[in-house]
């Protein structure tokens, strides 16, 4: 007997956990590269600002649109938290300011990173909220969030720290390096967690229809190989000794974003995940 298609009413995306996704793998990932004390203030001022905005965003569609009082309660917290960490930061730069050399102001900070781990800590505690309350595999459901998370975390953190390199162009290379080897190693989790059954196989061979005539189907097998294609340029590209190099990992990384948002956000859109 023939298998026929499971009919969607039509993909839904639960925009609230993808944007704490995306802000807790961020803040993450950020304090993957501050507690190296190599790089200068502003580049976490720079991932602190963006991600608390980017949880309010979450917070904001939660309560506006599909209410899930964990996950949405953690967005509000990890955009207090993050802000909370970018103001103490500020603070103890501004002090430090007048006693501090040109060469310290622009390597090491006397910003405890530690507390960057506050938000991400409390993003998590959300979107495992987010993956036990939405019925269907709980289990599947919550890694697949919580790995997406730093996925979506770390190929956006890369990027943003490739361009880095223009503000602190002595920058050793080997934050850059971990961020991209970051990618590298949750790259096949991600899209192994995507591919279990019920997964994107189950769309791919027509058990599942994503009401687009299988093209979604496609369009996130593309995505998903041409991120690990990606992954594995880059790291090619930080081999070359030339400075331009770094440049054209960051390149690479503005593509990989692109792709990686496609591997996770249309999974998630087909599998209402």
């Amino acid at each position: 007997m023939a298998t026929l298609p499971i009919m969607a009413a039509g993909p839904q995306l639960d925009a609230a956990t993808i944007l704490l996704q995306w802000a807790t793998g961020g803040l993450l990932f950020c304090w993957v590269t501050t507690r190296r004390r190599e790089l200068g203030d502003g580049y976490g001022w720079l991932l602190r600002a963006s991600y608390a905005a980017i949880a309010t965003l979450a917070a904001i569609a939660g309560y506006g649109w599909a209410s899930e009082p964990i996950r949405d309660a953690a967005s509000v917290a990890v955009a207090v938290t993050a802000a909370f960490a970018l103001v103490l930061s500020i603070v103890q730069r501004t002090g430090d300011s007048t006693s501090r050399s040109t060469e310290s102001r622009e390597g090491t900070s006397s910003f405890d990173p530690r507390w960057d781990l506050l938000a991400p800590i409390v993003g998590t505690i959300g979107l495992v909220a987010a993956g036990l309350g939405g019925g269907g595999n709980e289990v599947l459901q919550t890694a697949r969030i919580l790995v997406g998370a730093a996925f979506l975390g770390s190929v956006t953190d890369a990027m943003l720290l490739g361009h880095w390199y223009l503000v602190q162009p002595g920058l050793r290379r080997e934050p850059l390096l971990e961020q991209v080897s970051w990618l590298g190693r949750l790259w096949p989790l991600e899209v192994g967690l995507l591919i279990v059954p019920t997964g994107m196989l189950s769309v791919l061979s027509g058990t599942i229809d994503d009401s687009y005539g299988g093209m979604l189907g496609w369009f996130w097998l593309a995505c998903a190989l041409t991120t690990g294609v990606l992954v594995i340029v880059t790291r090619a590209a930080l081999r070359e000794r030339e400075y331009a190099a770094v440049m054209a990992a960051t390149g690479l990384l503005y593509l990989a974003i692109l792709t990686a948002f496609g591997t996770d956000v249309v999974a998630r859109l087909v599998l209402e995940i």
